[in-house]
């Protein structure tokens, strides 16, 4: 390692910085030259002795753990191998720290307990990582601040359980990367995790389901086993207790008014309906295992009408009855009541949630729901909590001391700031860590696509917002659902690497941001990785396709990226009729992009030799008169499902992976999608055939109708198809009476409209997905 005696501010990019010290997220400001660590060290401090016993007991514990160095308190001030002193820091009270390396010691100043031990997850990230290797760390002068309060992540705990000591390990990594809040998602309708000891039916009944979904929703088939498990009060006192002495605030969550099955599983009297199966609200696309009488916990994913009843008085009773118990575990000021994805339909045929609206003048359910978050948050509020629920809870007139979670996209936390609220910012796109991370994921996700690359370019302040408004944005989390991590290795996979990105985002301004630094930082926390024994992701080491549009639109180019300049990409094509036999080392070896001009299948792979890098990418194209064309939309399609434009629907790809490929389609959420394809020059065409996604347990709806028009000269238009095409296994294919001669073609994809009653989302919009459109 080479150690030079250079001030580096971090505002600029410095290879030195990159290549010698890698640490993230990135400190504000260092100065950097070996300074040689011993096998027993003293530490010494001007804390005050409860503060310090935690700081040490965690120094001392991780020193030997990590790095087989010994500590003991030391007896003379400022006369230690490491000393910290409580000090003043010109960040006008804001949490900071100075850490200095220098030939005499270790110096670490802080103004706050917290940022004392942020400057031990600095120190311990100065450590050669290699346990081999000379205990040594450079000299060193790093003055540090967060940028946001919050920084967090959340871990659903209901789809899938997670023993005590995986929680325990979770709740280090937060530690490590200098993330200070964990968001345990404890209830839902596949689960309730939290012993109350009032209702003890809610984990002997609640916290147990009778089968699982196998595979992708909505599955293929039960697994009929029986799955649950849930957290003593006193396990989650230990839990807490471990959190406060790595500074993790830890927030539970118990879902109202929605996502209850569980509770109502256990209380069939907290249900609008206590009578009605469980079963009657169960996807019927989906198998149910076991007893179908009664309530029961959901066996599946997705949103379920049987809410908590919102007219009678016995539904608050119990909750707060609930919270009663669920507060004093939790000294956090937070506690999250969900408020998400709450069907109305039940609420609608009941006669006491109607008699409940009408005496308190409330004009529709949303309002009702409003009216249940608000009466929710004077309780909390009583008792000296403050309410935290998800972007819903605007529908209908937002609580008054309420801080919003904005997971649908930004819109919710920009409305919440621009109202004085504060906002805790999670959408969906980037930081939803189910979603895949690699355009060619290898294992079953929830679909959607966010690469690590995604997330570190976010930035968690809207640009709509003023100066005075953002400062409302208390700060950001990813958050983690599990209905497709069935073990903590996956739970791994999918936090790691994009949990560093996530990181340096909250904790760093974004003008001390850089991506090509971050990279060159990631190779070494890659090997931190490997020390932990966490099965991280290696998308980030995948080759990274993309589809363009072929020179004058005549077809498309497939093209290909890599992080490894060293490597070889090495190609292979298949087209149809030809045996596919070939292998990589037997591949072309890629120069430029690959033409694409009719129907075949690409795969490549980085190489280093006859050695495989990473994972292999495939394309199968579907080509056609449309592909590679111009097209152009009415309305641009949902910012959660934007694909790569309007081009998405002429590019070849036809998705055949459903939502685990989400990133194929466009998705309109009520709207239709209206699209107007150029052939370039007038053609004889004589069918159009769309592709979409009909998956209604997810909200996603086949087309109403669609409208084929077209035109020679691009103004005027003429309808050639049936409205009503016959829709087959994600098809619809409208031919023409006769063929026409035509340059542009105009296709008019109907939305479904409302869901109807009976149906997951009853009441709301429902989601058009389109994946292409064929012109032949």
């Amino acid at each position: 390692m080479r150690f030079l005696p250079v001030f580096l501010f971090l505002a600029f990019a410095s290879p030195v910085f990159s290549q010698d010290i890698s640490i993230i997220p990135r400190p504000v400001e260092l100065k950097q030259s070996p300074y040689p660590l011993k096998n027993k060290m003293t530490v010494s401090n001007s804390f005050t002795a409860g503060d310090w016993d935690l700081l040490f007991s965690y120094l001392k514990t991780e020193m030997k753990k990590q790095f087989g160095i010994s500590i003991k308190r030391g007896c003379t001030r400022n006369k230690g191998d490491i000393d910290f002193f409580m000090k003043r820091m010109p960040t006008s009270g804001k949490p900071a720290y100075t850490l200095e390396v220098t030939p005499k010691g270790i110096l670490i100043n802080s103004n706050f307990n917290e940022p004392a031990f942020h400057a031990i997850q600095t120190l311990f990230q100065l450590m050669p990582v290699d346990p081999g290797a000379k205990k040594e760390i450079p000299l060193v002068s790093i003055f540090d601040h967060a940028r946001f309060e919050y920084r967090g992540m959340h871990l659903d705990c209901a789809r899938h359980f997670w023993p005590v000591d995986f929680i325990k390990r979770y709740i280090d990594y937060l530690a490590y990367h200098k993330l200070n809040t964990f968001h345990w998602h404890l209830t839902d309708d596949q689960g309730w995790r939290i012993e109350i000891k009032k209702y003890p039916k809610l984990t002997a009944v609640g916290g147990w389901r009778n089968g699982t979904i196998i595979g992708s929703y909505p599955g293929n088939g039960n697994d009929g086993q029986q799955y649950g498990g849930y957290y003593t009060q006193e396990e989650v006192k230990e839990i807490v207790r471990y959190a406060k002495e790595r500074y993790v605030d830890v927030i539970p969550e118990i879902e109202m008014p929605g996502h209850a099955s569980a509770a109502i599983a256990a209380y069939p009297e907290l249900s609008c309906f206590p009578k009605e199966p469980s079963i009657q609200y169960f996807p019927k696309n989906s198998s149910w295992s076991g007893d179908s009488t009664g309530k029961q916990v959901q066996q599946t994913w997705g949103v379920f009408d049987d809410v908590f009843c919102a007219g009678q008085d016995k539904t608050f009773v119990f909750i707060q009855d609930v919270l009663d118990e669920v507060m004093p575990l939790f000294p956090s000021k937070y506690l999250h009541v969900g408020g998400d994805e709450c069907p109305k339909e039940n609420w609608k045929r009941c006669t006491d949630c109607q008699k409940r609206m009408q005496e308190n003048k409330l004009k529709d359910e949303h309002e009702l729901q409003s009216y249940f978050i608000q009466r929710m948050e004077k309780y909390l509020n009583s008792k000296g909590k403050t309410l935290i629920g998800w972007d819903e809870i605007l529908e209908g007139g937002l609580a008054p001391n309420a801080v919003v979670m904005s997971w649908r996209g930004e819109k919710g936390g920009i409305e919440a700031a621009k109202q004085k609220h504060g906002v805790i910012m999670t959408p969906g796109s980037p930081v939803y860590f189910d979603h895949s991370q690699s355009s060619n994921e290898d294992s079953v996700t929830i679909g959607g696509y966010n690469p690590i690359e995604k997330v570190y370019a976010w930035n968690p302040v809207p640009a709509e917002l003023t100066e005075e408004e953002g400062k409302f944005i208390l700060g950001a989390q990813a958050n983690v659902w599990t209905e497709y991590m069935k073990n903590t290795r996956k739970v791994e996979y999918m936090i790691f690497p994009r949990m560093a990105a996530l990181s340096e985002v909250l904790w760093s301004t974004p003008e001390n941001k850089d991506w090509k630094n971050f990279e060159q930082r990631l190779m070494t926390q890659f090997k931190r990785y490997e020390r932990w024994n966490v099965n991280y992701s290696k998308a980030y080491f995948d080759l990274i396709p993309s589809i363009l549009p072929a020179a004058d639109n005549k077809g498309v180019i497939w093209k290909l990226d890599t992080k490894m300049p060293a490597s070889d990409i090495k190609y292979i094509t298949h087209y149809a009729g030809r045996p596919y036999a070939l292998k990589f080392t037997e591949g072309t070896t890629y120069t430029t992009p690959i033409p694409v001009q009719s129907d075949m299948l690409v795969a490549a792979i980085s190489m280093k030799g006859n050695k495989a890098l990473g994972n292999p990418v495939y394309e199968t194209f579907h080509f056609n008169k449309a592909t590679g064309k111009k097209i152009s939309l009415t309305k641009e399609a949902s910012k959660n499902y934007p694909g790569d434009g309007a081009f998405t629907l002429v590019n070849g790809v036809i998705n055949e992976k459903g939502m685990g490929r989400s990133r194929e389609f466009l998705g309109f959420s009520g709207d239709d999608c209206v699209a107007t394809i150029d052939l370039g020059a007038n053609d004889k065409i004589a069918f159009v055939k769309v592709h979409y996604l009909h998956q209604p347990g997810s909200w996603i709806y086949q087309p109403a109708g669609i409208s084929i028009e077209v035109s020679e000269d691009g103004n005027t238009f003429s309808t050639v198809a049936l409205s009503n095409p016959v829709m087959i296994d994600g098809q619809a294919p409208c031919e023409f009476q006769q063929p026409v001669n035509a340059r542009y073609v105009r296709v008019s994809i109907s939305n479904y409209g409302i869901i109807p009653s009976g149906n997951p989302g009853a009441g709301n919009k429902a989601w058009l997905f389109v994946s292409e459109i064929e012109v032949n």
